[in-house]
């Protein structure tokens, strides 16, 4: 399962949800400003920017349209 860890009024939290969609990939959204434990396990990643994208042992930050894609294939 996909996870974007994502922030309100966030663009590149929006374009990577939208982007998903678009490839009718199913994920989970969790809001890192409502769940400490998750900013910790983030943050705890290496990363320091949202969204974090998370799907199985890869992850990644940032708008990735990429990986998305290589997700969807």
């Amino acid at each position: 399962m996909i996870t974007v860890y994502s922030k309100p009024a966030c663009v590149q939290c929006t374009a990577t949800t939208r982007a998903l969609d678009a490839k009718g990939i199913d994920y989970n959204v969790i809001d890192l400003t409502e769940d400490a434990d998750a900013m910790a396990r983030v943050t705890e990643m290496g990363y320091r920017q949202a969204p974090v994208v998370t799907s199985g042992e890869d992850h990644w930050s940032g708008f990735r349209p990429d990986l998305i894609a290589r997700i969807a294939s």
